[in-house]
């Protein structure tokens, strides 16, 4: 007989990736949260340079290259102005791992972890991993998480709690005055903040601001990824700062499990953070004007949709069935029900895509609605 850990048959495969693999070679593909930019140019060449020349063939330190730690704590220095240990910075197999890092050192079997509903499909699933219980926090009318349902969801087993500004599935922004809220529940409940900060440059409305620029204890967990920042999803480098002794407790986990991020990606990384900045500024520009045509093609069409602030996820209001319609006719989005039992009745789509592939699938999209309702 075959026996499974139980914390593993609580998770199932991702809702994103089962709709993704289901959909036809030459469907339209609003499921994944992809850029559809290349790499930059010198991070990319940093890579081939240091293969090249022998440099990335070895192991790196356990937390990353010193000079990509440092890198890194200066982009968090000139982004928001705080004073970044280097050695409080651990690069990390894609923001996922640095996830997953942050609530296995800091979860214990029955504690509890609030979590955004619908929010990022890893929160549930990597809660249940280390055995701890997910708390699913339902969001506001405009698809925020409201701090004040947050700070009534703690009790006395709430070891943590996930924030994640801008959001994925929602694009929403939150405002800078409950992203100070979230500082102020970690500290005076004495429970962990952790900001997945993934989508940190990709704000349209409002400004993003990091709960870690507010707090007054060490109560604050960052994750945070060159994979959105700088369209570089395949090269799984992300990384997770916080004070001295959390990050030593998140080392013990990532050492076993990843031993070090791979050598080639750290390179890439840090030719990304210190050279220059020209496509954050146009993947932002250009993830707006898809953002305004994808809205006003849902209104349109007769759903109603929250203007996502940033990210490139829109998360509008659809009928039954329509998720399926859609998949039917070759467009490929994912229902919200993936993302929590409070997504259901909405759908997300991404529009990370070009805008001709937009248009077509809006076209598809309203053809689809008008078959089911």
């Amino acid at each position: 007989m075959t026996n499974f850990s139980e914390r593993v048959e609580q998770v199932s495969i991702s809702g994103i990736r089962e709709v993704f693999e289901a959909a036809g070679e030459d469907a339209i593909n609003l499921g994944l949260g992809q850029p559809d930019f290349a790499a930059p140019p010198h991070a990319r060449e940093a890579a081939v340079e240091a293969i090249r020349d022998g440099a990335a063939d070895g192991y790196t330190e356990n937390k990353g290259m010193a000079s990509l730690r440092e890198a890194i704590a200066a982009k968090h220095e000139r982004d928001q102005g705080l004073d970044v240990d280097p050695d409080d910075v651990i690069a990390t197999a894609g923001g996922s791992e640095a996830l997953h890092i942050a609530l296995e050192a800091h979860v214990d079997a029955g504690d509890e972890v609030i979590i955004p509903d619908p929010g990022f499909v890893s929160y549930d699933a990597l809660t249940r991993l280390t055995g701890g219980t997910p708390v699913p926090v339902p969001l506001r009318e405009d698809l925020t998480i409201d701090p004040d349902a947050i700070e009534a969801a703690i009790t006395d087993d709430t070891a943590a709690f996930v924030v994640n500004s801008p959001g994925n599935p929602t694009g929403a922004v939150s405002p800078p005055e409950d992203v100070r809220e979230f500082a102020r529940i970690a500290d005076e409940h004495d429970v962990l903040c952790i900001s997945d900060e993934v989508y940190e440059y990709t704000v349209f409305d409002g400004e993003f601001r990091s709960p870690m620029e507010f707090a007054e204890s060490d109560n604050v967990v960052v994750v945070n990824s060159a994979s959105k920042l700088y369209s570089m999803t395949g090269w799984r480098l992300g990384w997770v700062t916080a004070s001295t002794p959390r990050v030593e407790r998140m080392l013990r986990v990532h050492q076993y499990a990843q031993a070090c991020a791979a050598a080639p990606s750290q390179f890439a990384a840090e030719a990304a953070l210190t050279g220059p900045q020209d496509q954050v500024a146009e993947m932002t520009d250009s993830f707006r004007e898809r953002r305004d045509l994808v809205v006003d093609g849902l209104e349109k069409i007769g759903l109603d949709v929250p203007t996502p602030g940033g990210a490139f996820y829109a998360m509008p209001e659809v009928p039954e069935g329509f998720v399926d319609e859609c998949l039917d006719r070759g467009v490929v989005i994912v229902p919200g029900e993936a993302f929590g039992d409070h997504g259901d009745g909405y759908a997300r789509l991404s529009y990370a895509t070009d805008e001709e592939s937009l248009r077509n699938a809006l076209s598809i999209m309203e053809d689809a609605y008008d078959a089911v309702v």
